[in-house]
């Protein structure tokens, strides 16, 4: 007998939320154009929401006043199609707070703040950090959980503790633990979010509102239509789109460093003319675009989203 399908969960931020690259010209400087050419067909290819000045938009290598200028790019681009998030997090609290004040004055609707890297702070200095960047201004707050690059998780008590806050809604989790993530659900309201596109079914089956995604740059039709099927109780539906995209995330994020894969097939596809980075990234190689061709192209992604790009005004394909 089939089961009721639960509820979609509680999304603050959409389903689908691409963490945005930031486009550069090839001498290295902010393309606002191409931004906010790539935010547009972005939503139009199921994204709900946009992620600008992650770490997937470059944000170590790019100023605060051109942050300001992106932001201000794709919060015009959109429009009211997308819920658009600022990354504001650093390892200086008082930087964040900085940067979340500009974010909201700029019109951001809500802030991604991620884990205080390199300086490892003990749990109860992560929770002032946080807390000190939802006080600072009138917007939600996605706290992001990534030891892999941060060198501390948010721990589970203290994420409980954080909860309390009433501008602290949602995580992009990408410590992969859903042991841990599932205790913080079961005792909060958080909003969980994927961080990592490897795990995008696992926690969309767990209650996940959904994911901030990195692949989903060349897939976001097919995460979206994966997000439908888990509200609608289709799991071999979900599943067999999980299994055609891994070679999607084996492309994007297991090769080579993931912007510079991801600026890559924005080129192949054409919707971006560069796949310039700025250092200390570097450029992918005609080796590694190679292989980023033949796996969308098996997984059937390179020739619908080349289509897609061709069709969207400024196509470059």
């Amino acid at each position: 007998m089939p089961v009721a399908p639960a509820l979609p969960p509680a999304r603050p931020f959409g389903a689908v939320c691409s963490a945005m690259v930031t486009p550069f010209s090839v001498d290295g400087k902010l393309d606002v154009d191409a931004a906010q050419s790539l935010a547009q067909r972005l939503v139009s290819e199921g994204h709900d929401g946009i992620l600008v000045s992650g770490t997937t938009g470059e944000s170590p290598t790019t100023s605060d006043t051109e942050k300001e200028r992106l932001l201000a790019a794709v919060l015009e681009a959109v429009g009211d199609r997308a819920r658009v998030l600022a990354g504001v997090g650093t390892n200086d609290t008082e930087h964040t707070v900085e940067l979340a004040r500009a974010a909201e004055r700029v019109g951001a609707h809500g802030l991604l703040v991620v884990t205080p890297y390199y300086s490892k702070p003990p749990q109860e200095a992560l929770r002032r950090h946080f807390v000190a960047a939802a006080d600072a201004t009138g917007l939600p707050v996605m706290l992001y959980d990534i030891p892999g690059r941060s060198g501390v998780p948010i721990e589970t008590e203290t994420l409980v503790r954080l909860a309390e806050h009433p501008r602290i809604v949602a995580v992009k989790d990408a410590k992969g633990d859903l042991y841990a993530t599932s205790w913080v659900q079961a005792r909060t309201d958080l909003a969980y979010y994927c961080g990592e596109d490897a795990l995008n079914l696992a926690f969309l089956t767990s209650g996940a509102a959904g994911l901030v995604s990195v692949v989903s740059h060349v897939a976001g039709p097919e995460y979206a239509a994966m997000v439908r099927a888990v509200d609608s109780g289709d799991l071999a539906t979900a599943v067999a789109l999980h299994r055609r995209l891994l070679l999607a995330v084996r492309a994007v994020m297991t090769r080579t460093q993931g912007v510079i894969a991801v600026k890559a097939a924005l080129e192949l596809t054409g919707a971006l003319s560069t796949r310039t980075t700025r250092p200390p990234l570097i450029d992918a190689t005609e080796e590694e675009v190679a292989a980023l061709r033949a796996d969308l192209d098996s997984a059937g992604l390179l020739e619908a989203r080349t289509r897609a790009a061709s069709a969207a005004p400024g196509g470059t394909a």
